[in-house]
């Protein structure tokens, strides 16, 4: 098969949602019916000891929440195809944020009873911002819920999305039967038996046909037709190129819990997905049929075995091909780098695989080389845009708990911290140290992996900072530098990489001190060449 087919083949794309609207448990139903596992995990059961697969972290199968994203890949129908689920906690943003730069496409999922929530609208507007392909999968169907009409009108107007349904709910709640399927013109049956795997369907070209009141009954068959033609009136017809673009969002029904709904979902999926999409550098776009590799690194991970200690940058590969023990040029370090492992991701399970083609996610063994944002080439100096970092808005200071282990909580805040989840700062005035993180949960994220993946025990103590923001003056020897210096030394710490920041104490503060010191700029990112 040429290299321009196998880019083709390739499908990646993330599932995003607030938490608790069954994203784990769709991702897990989606390699059910790829076939890529036997049997799916409860997720939310204690009962059963297995967990969800992308779920993987000892801390996410103890919540029943995922913190970080996972990555997972399965063949399907002849296509490749690879799954991104992202942490739906707001504290665990930063990292969906960053996962949706490395996606083709989008998977948002809905609860039938909550309807659109909160953080399901900021990850929307991202995906929107950046016209990401988008699907809607209205989960949870054989719950009481809102009315499908309801849902959609909801989805519509908090979202701004343009939707057109791809299948539709007979009944909801508990006279829930089954979905039509727009898509295929077929009906599929709901039996409420989670096990099986496969649901049967009915093939149902005509909406009209008596035999529908023999399968689903009068009432329910009188209602469907009518709620079919509503459809048919309301909402626009289905267009390839308007979805590819941004513009047009399919929407999907189904119980993901119940394996229903998620084969449609995932036939249509494979159908109208876009294969590998072009991304911008900050000197061109690049397509993904060029013949030469370049990616960039989105997500680092400490101990994805914490037997072996092993820390894996995730790369997602925008154009060309990426070959073991090749050596490929590290822009910012300006050094060429091989490797002789690159991993192909099944949740924590990993294969070496000899090739990837654009599209795909690597995992390269890392030795403290790489930071996210990092771009890899052949050789062409570039790097790509729009990796966002953020700036911390809670801080704590950090305390070795066991003075004996104190070698072992310096590595693992130094590993945990190149992951992006949090930032740490070493103040200026006594070298205490303090992290700073976008959301509360982090500390306690932190905390656990330090004691159970590196052994080491830590406390916190509140900071009182409301922002970080790095600083560069435009002379550093200049008075009045040195006088911003002095008046807040108390303020002042550096992050990991050197680089002075202010640990601003309220928004009031920033504002006097870009007034007093109009030489020295603030910044709320820690790389400025980042847009």
């Amino acid at each position: 098969m040429s290299f321009k087919d196998e880019i083709k083949k390739r499908r990646t794309f993330g599932i995003i949602s607030h938490p608790d609207a069954g994203k784990t448990t769709l991702t897990e139903k989606l390699l059910l019916f790829g076939g890529a596992i036997q049997e799916a995990g409860a997720v939310k059961s204690n009962k059963i000891k297995k967990g969800a697969t992308s779920d993987f972290m000892e801390i996410e199968r103890q919540r029943g929440i995922s913190v970080a994203t996972s990555v997972l890949a399965f063949n399907y129908r002849d296509k490749k195809i690879n799954i991104l689920d992202t942490p739906g906690h707001k504290d665990f943003a930063e990292d969906t944020f960053r996962t949706l730069t490395a996606v083709d496409s989008v998977i948002v999922v809905i609860d039938v009873a909550k309807g659109v929530e909160e953080q399901t609208e900021k990850l929307v507007e991202v995906c929107r911002m950046r016209n990401i392909p988008m699907i809607v999968f209205i989960n949870k169907l054989d719950r009481e819920g809102k009315d499908a009409f309801d849902l959609m009108d909801e989805v519509e107007q908090k979202l701004k999305l343009r939707v057109t349904p791809l299948s539709y709910p007979i009944g909801m709640g508990y006279d829930f039967q089954g979905i039509y399927n727009i898509w295929e013109k077929n009906i599929n049956l709901f039996e409420g038996d989670s096990r099986k795997n496969i649901e049967e369907t009915i093939a149902f070209s005509d909406i009209e046909n008596k035999e529908l009141e023999k399968i689903i009954g009068e009432k329910p068959a009188q209602k469907l037709r009518e709620e079919l033609e509503l459809i048919s009136e309301v909402y626009p017809d289905f267009n390839e190129s308007e979805y590819l673009e941004g513009e047009l969002q399919p929407v999907f029904f189904g119980s993901a819990l119940n394996n229903f709904g998620v084969r449609e979902l995932l036939d249509c999926f494979i159908d109208i997905a876009p294969t590998p999409r072009a991304k911008e550098s900050d000197t061109r776009l690049v397509a993904p049929d060029e013949e030469k590799f370049s990616g960039f690194v989105f997500k680092i991970h400490a101990n994805m075995d914490p037997k072996h200690r092993d820390r894996l940058a995730f790369v997602k590969i925008v154009s060309g091909t990426f070959e073991k023990n090749k050596p490929y040029l590290h822009v910012r370090q300006g050094k060429n780098i091989k490797f002789s492992s690159p991993n192909a991701f099944f949740a924590e399970k990993k294969e070496i695989v000899d090739i990837s083609y654009a599209g795909d996610i690597v995992g390269l063994h890392d030795t403290g080389n790489f930071k996210i944002g990092d771009t890899l080439t052949e050789g062409e100096k570039m790097n790509f845009k729009g990796i966002p970092s953020f700036s911390p808005e809670h801080f704590r200071y950090i305390n070795n708990a066991d003075p004996l282990k104190s070698k072992q909580l310096e590595k693992g805040i130094d590993q945990l911290m190149d992951e992006g989840v949090a930032q740490l700062f070493t103040l200026e005035m006594n070298g205490r140290k303090v992290i700073g993180t976008v959301g509360a949960l982090q500390y306690e994220v932190i905390q656990y992996r330090l004691e159970h993946e590196y052994g080491a025990k830590c406390n916190y103590e509140n900071f009182p900072a409301h922002k970080a923001c790095w600083v560069r003056p435009k002379d550093p020897k200049n008075e009045e530098f040195q006088e911003f210096r002095r008046v807040k030394q108390k303020f002042l710490g550096h992050d990991k990489y050197g680089q002075l920041v202010f640990l601003a104490d309220s928004e009031f503060s920033i504002q006097m001190t870009k007034q007093k010191y109009p030489s020295v700029e603030l910044f709320f990112t820690s790389d400025f060449r980042i847009t």
